[in-house]
């Protein structure tokens, strides 16, 4: 942990290097969380707590301990955070983890609502993943695009337009591929002028 003025960024590197932002302590302690001026306080402290990663690697939003959060908060908070992440930290991919049955409900409601999606899994004491899934929903494009690249385990646009039975071009998977990655679903790497892309989380 360290400190940046009177603010505590509680980022978490464990063992095996993943990083762990707890929501409850940089909600103050804070088990009922709700409304927007909340979430745009939790959306400045996750911001002032994020750093560029060298490496692409997902940042893990830790809600153990929360019991509440209304979907305005989440919305101003969460996935705001998300947002920005995606389009000022490209190699940082946040990941909803341990939230309760109630929080995960909220934001899955809130995230089918404007046809959105993020990870949600359960993350351990020792830093071990499990349970991952896509939390809220995609359009059968999207969705069909990341179920061939989970199956896959790494894809490029040019693969997927071989490999598919959909008569796309490599332009339109990228499209599709891009978008994915931009709501962080995807990890995205470039190496020269090729891309390639991996799921977040792997999934079984």
């Amino acid at each position: 942990m360290t400190t940046n003025g009177t603010l505590s960024i509680l980022t978490e590197f464990n063992e095996d290097g993943k990083v762990k932002l707890s929501i409850l302590d940089l909600a103050g302690g804070q088990p009922v969380l709700s409304g927007v001026q909340a979430g745009r306080q939790l959306l400045g402290k996750l911001v002032a707590a994020a750093r560029p990663p060298a490496e692409p690697e997902p940042a893990y939003l830790d809600f153990d301990g929360v019991t509440v959060a209304t979907a305005s908060f989440l919305r101003e908070g969460v996935v705001a955070f998300r947002d920005h992440a995606r389009a000022t930290l490209p190699g940082l991919y946040p990941v909803i983890a341990n939230a309760s049955p109630e929080v995960t409900e909220e934001l899955e409601f809130f995230l089918r609502h404007r046809k959105d999606a993020m990870w949600i899994c359960h993350l351990t004491a020792t830093g071990e993943v499990r349970d991952p899934k896509i939390l809220g929903e995609l359009d059968k494009a999207h969705r069909s695009t990341f179920d061939l690249v989970a199956r896959l385990g790494t894809a490029s646009a040019p693969s997927l337009a071989a490999q598919s039975q959909e008569s796309l071009a490599p332009t339109a998977w990228n499209n599709r591929l891009s978008n994915l990655a931009a709501r962080g679903l995807l990890i995205e790497r470039r190496s020269g002028k090729t891309k390639t892309f991996a799921p977040v989380l792997e999934v079984a």
